[in-house]
């Protein structure tokens, strides 16, 4: 920068200025038409401040040129003011930046440029030629042009997207927000034009009414709100907005013990493409390494879809958060459940005495009702000593012990702990009694609570006692803390108790549950029952009996009766003796008169034996059985097998009138085999 001093002489020198520039000017004027002009004239510089506070100007121009060897001269002439102004009239000030080999030139803005209208032009010089740009008339300290805007920032609030970038000045500026969809890249842009917001160094503008499932392309400009003049900045270059992630990842999960720690193993189903443009990272936290428990956070975001890390033996809940330009998805949270131990001990009561080494952590899980919740966790480290005033006293925790090893968390002591144990709290609950007998009784009851136990339960008390009875004494049983029913035995029949139910810790016995019980009075033995024992008796025999003889008739079958044909005798064939068979048949008369006579002793028993059948006595025979059929006798045909009582009937019929006249004489006829037997018997 050149500035002419005045001299003692003030009036003579200005003179002689005023005229040797106005000599220069008309030479290079000459010149330049005598040479004629080979280089294209550069365009009006603009020149500015980056913020209404800034004291240093940039000034800007262009100029279409291939050559290398160009230079330029910053010419700035402005109006003097004051008592040259006053003594000399209107006295022109230049300010000249010369030897410029860009197209950009940074000045500090003295007030001698700044508050007051300057004109501005450049002049280029191209090897032996000389170009001038056209002149303007500025006012500098009214011109603001901001920079591009930077680390631009995006994010979705429901179908609005806000932007945010780094401001400029303290102050709001305006922003034009030109956008066009990323699948449609010809498309034209849509423009919106707003006022931004500022907040912690930071421009935001928010353009409504887009899809947030749809990616976009956009580009942002900016302009100061604080001066006359100001000038819109140039456009960002082209930043892709990613669609919203609204879904939360899905996560599955498989692990392996590896002596004292647990190998996780995480994988998840990529992003959508819409949302995944710009690419998708994902965030891998668990609740042990955020609390430095025992090895510190895991490293940056991954970009791959599965996962692999360790977690010690206690509850961890891990989150898995995916994240994109436009920001980051809800945290899909897998709860890894404590590694159930076979047999928890009792903690050693010097536990809080120990020292705790680096590198190792304590782990204090408030348990509730039996379970273990990650969020009443009490995370003691060698630098967060303090946090042991939280542990309670009274209170059941499960403590775990864990180091680091080789970056890897591992459980070393699984315990039991109070920090002071006392007497329960409360009553066991729900103290009742069933199924009474004359000589016991069945008892049930709820569990004391963990939170209500305050130390370790280590047995209940049942006592019982007789109540008609003024002398009984007092009896107590120690029964597991396991059992909730317990079946009270050797009761005298009829009687009442009362029973009472205490839990028991090392610190004591807390308050016990009471209820009255009245046993059955002694019965004889059921007649019913007994006959139903003997008809069961009586059954089984029976059907035992059964069996046997069907296995007996299986194994020892009986033997069959031989079967005797008739005998039938031989008779020569001829024919006069036609074939007789012999047929037996028993006839019997009895006296029906009440008075019977007797009979007379001289009365013989006549027998006719009928042995051998001559031809000779075929007539007698005849004449024999016809007598005999007269006297009540039968023939052949009517006295055959099945014929008896035909035989009685008519007998009685053709007889009665023989009977009366034998005198009170019973006649009995016997046919048989051929043979007549009459008998007569005295009446009786």
């Amino acid at each position: 920068m050149i500035f002419r001093d005045f001299p003692l002489n003030l009036m003579e020198t200005l003179k002689c200025r005023r005229s040797l520039h106005q000599y220069v000017v008309v030479f290079m004027f000459l010149v330049t038409l005598g040479t004629g002009s080979t280089c294209e004239a550069p365009s009006s510089p603009q020149c500015f401040r980056r913020s209404s506070a800034e004291i240093m100007y940039v000034c800007e121009w262009t100029m279409n040129t291939t050559e290398s060897d160009v230079s330029y001269d910053l010419h700035i002439e402005y109006e003097a003011q004051g008592i040259l102004s006053a003594l000399l009239g209107s006295v022109r000030t230049e300010v000249q930046h010369r030897g410029i080999k860009k197209t950009t030139c940074s000045m500090i803005g003295d007030t001698l440029i700044r508050k007051r209208p300057v004109e501005i032009w450049v002049a280029a010089h191209v090897g032996n030629s000389s170009c001038t740009s056209p002149r303007r008339s500025v006012e500098l300290q009214h011109i603001v042009k901001h920079d591009i805007p930077q680390n631009i920032t995006m994010s979705w609030l429901k179908n609005n997207l806000s932007l945010s970038w780094s401001a400029a000045e303290e102050y709001p500026a305006l922003a034009e927000v030109r956008f066009r969809r990323h699948e449609h890249p010809t498309d034209s842009w849509e423009t919106r034009m707003t006022n931004t917001t500022h907040e912690t160094s930071k421009y935001s503008v928010i353009v409504v009414n887009l899809l947030k499932l749809t990616p976009y392309q956009v580009q942002i400009r900016q302009r100061s709100s604080q001066v006359r003049n100001p000038l819109w900045s140039d456009w960002s270059p082209v930043v892709t907005v990613p669609a919203e992630l609204e879904q939360m990842p899905e996560v599955s999960m498989a692990t392996r013990l590896l002596n004292g720690t647990r190998k996780v193993t995480l994988t998840w189903k990529p992003m959508p493409h819409a949302a995944a443009v710009t690419g998708v990272r994902y965030k891998v936290m668990d609740t042990q390494s955020s609390q430095r428990c025992p090895c510190a956070e895991k490293g940056p975001a991954i970009k791959s879809s599965e996962h692999q890390t360790y977690v010690s033996y206690s509850a961890v809940n891990i989150s898995v958060i995916a994240m994109n330009a436009a920001g980051s998805s809800p945290p899909a949270v897998i709860q890894v459940p404590a590694q159930p131990a076979a047999e928890l001990k009792t903690c050693n009561e010097a536990l809080m005495s120990k020292k705790i080494k680096k590198k190792t952590c304590r782990e204090f899980y408030e348990l509730q009702d039996g379970d273990s919740r990650p969020e009443n966790i009490i995370t003691v480290t060698a630098d967060k000593r303090r946090n042991m005033k939280y542990v309670q006293e009274f209170v059941r925790y499960l403590y775990y012990e864990h180091r680091c090893e080789r970056g890897k968390p591992r459980t070393v002591e699984m315990c039991l702990f109070y920090k002071k144990q006392g007497a329960p709290r409360i009553k066991p609950q729900n103290f009742t009694h069933s199924s009474e007998t004359d000589n016991s009784v069945d008892l049930s009851w709820r569990a004391i609570p963990p939170a209500d136990q305050r130390g370790f339960l280590t047995h209940y008390s049942l006592c019982s006692v007789k109540i008609s009875s003024p002398e009984a004494r007092k009896e107590c049983l120690n029964i597991s803390a396991s059992v909730v029913n317990y079946r009270l035995e050797n009761l005298t029949p009829g009687a009442q108790y009362n029973i009472s139910l205490a839990g028991v810790t090392p610190a004591g016995e807390g308050p016990n549950a009471q209820t009255t019980v009245s046993t059955l009075p002694e019965k004889p033995v059921n007649v019913l029952w007994s006959l139903s024992l003997l008809f069961v008796f009586f059954f089984l025999s029976t059907t035992c009996t059964c069996i046997l003889k069907r296995i007996k008739n299986k194994i020892f079958p009986p033997v069959p009766t031989p079967v005797i044909p008739n005998f039938t005798p031989y008779q020569e064939e001829s024919q006069e003796m036609p074939e007789r068979k012999e047929e037996v048949h028993e006839l019997t008369l009895l006296q029906l008169h009440p008075e019977v006579k007797s009979v007379p002793e001289d009365a013989e028993e006549t027998t006719v034996l009928r042995g051998d059948w001559d031809d000779d006595t075929d007539e007698d025979v005849e004449s024999e059985r016809g007598d005999s059929s007269l006297s009540g006798g039968t023939s052949d045909e009517c006295l055959g097998p099945g014929s008896t009582d035909q035989a009685l009937r008519r007998s009685k019929e053709g007889e009665a009138t023989d009977l009366e006249q034998l005198d009170n004489e019973i006649a009995m006829l016997i046919y048989r085999n051929g043979l007549v037997f009459d008998v007569k018997t005295e009446s009786t």
